[in-house]
């Protein structure tokens, strides 16, 4: 497969041009994987028309070598990568108007340019790089779908130990013992393990609940593979349910179906919201779906572009989303299910391979 990384320069480079900007200065680490292929932990990165230069520490000079390549001029730095960084700057010329990355700057390293790097003008600028993430190439798209695959092998390994009795922190103990059996590189976050009443906390901390019988049982957890991630989410009947669990469970399979299968390229992120939410509000179930329909998924497990009735954004052909919609009845429980899809303009390809017909464990 041909490197991707010299036409995402060539692109971000148009961009400058288009910003009247001489330089920009990257600061956010997934961007400058993106751009380079590093993925060390301290890193800064300084791409012109002419030139790109990644300045990081002694604990990467031999993986920055092996990673980056001569896709950029690699600068080890022995003290400060700061001190690297004005003097790389103060060596290249006409450089006078430089961008740094709002979103991904701490208020100290700010500091720093409008006192140590005063001789440039400072530019702000937002989701130059983010944007040209939004649309995935082949490549990325393979690699989220293989983490889509260690994700829902690790659910199988996982669904088959639930039972009463465990507590939500050990389930989500056997999840993630799964997750690396089957290759997961690490977790993109911590993975969701809500049990019960609890199951209605949309963004719930695994805890010490002991699971009951006829508990929703809710997993939302993810995969890493080649730095890409993958974002799933199931629900789960420990014991027998009761028509109540089947009603509602119904209404979140039915708007993912549809909104798995209706979501395409072209249309804007609020349209997308609303074919499941449209449907869940038919059903009643309105006021109990309060969060949005989705998010892109790369090699952050939440980036643009955004699936949500506040989103007039249109969809890039070739962005990998996620679809998820949720209803969520304080005190009694709640259903999520989660999928991740590749768009383009005829529709959806499904990533995640996992039945969404309710499981009854036990």
């Amino acid at each position: 497969m041909s490197d991707a990384r010299p036409r995402r320069i060539a692109a971000l480079v148009e961009c400058l041009g288009s910003a009247h900007l001489d330089g920009l200065l990257l600061t956010s680490l997934s961007n400058i994987r993106y751009l380079t292929g590093f993925s060390g932990s301290n890193a800064l990165l300084v791409v012109t028309p002419r030139d790109v230069t990644l300045i990081t520490d002694f604990r990467y000079q031999t993986q920055v070598a092996d990673e980056v390549g001569n896709i950029a001029r690699v600068v080890v730095e022995p003290a400060s990568l700061w001190t690297g960084l004005w003097r790389h700057l103060a060596a290249l010329p006409n450089m006078q108007v430089v961008g740094f990355e709002t979103s991904h700057i701490q208020h100290r390293d700010f500091q720093r340019l409008v006192e140590a790097g005063a001789r440039w003008q400072w530019r702000p600028t937002a989701d130059l790089v983010e944007l040209l993430r939004e649309r995935k190439d082949a490549g990325e798209i393979d690699r989220i779908r293989d983490a889509a695959g260690v994700a829902t092998r690790a659910l199988e390994r996982t669904v088959a130990e639930i039972r009463v009795g465990l507590t939500e922190l050990q389930v989500a103990g056997v999840l993630e013992k799964a997750l690396r059996d089957e290759g997961s590189e690490g977790f993109p976050f911590p993975s969701i393990v809500a049990s019960g009443p609890r199951s209605a906390l949309p963004h719930a901390r695994s805890s010490t609940r002991e699971i009951e019988p006829g508990d929703f049982l809710l997993m939302d957890f993810g995969a890493e593979v080649g730095g890409y991630c993958s974002d799933v989410t199931r629900t789960v009947v420990v014991g027998r349910a009761d028509d109540e669990h089947r009603e509602v469970y119904e209404v979140v399979k039915v708007a993912n179906e549809r909104a798995a299968k209706g979501v395409r390229a072209g249309m804007s992120g609020r349209d997308a919201d609303a074919i499941a939410r449209q449907y869940i509000d038919r059903a009643g179930y309105g006021e109990l779906f309060g969060h949005s329909l989705g998010h892109g998924i790369g090699l952050e497990v939440h980036e643009s572009p955004r699936l949500a009735k506040t989103s007039e954004a249109m969809l890039a052909e070739g962005a990998v989303v996620t679809i998820e919609p949720g209803v969520y009845r304080p005190g009694w429980g709640g259903v999520r299910i989660e999928d991740d899809v590749v768009l383009d303009a005829n529709g959806s390809q499904l990533l995640t391979h996992f039945p969404r017909e309710l499981i009854e464990l036990g």
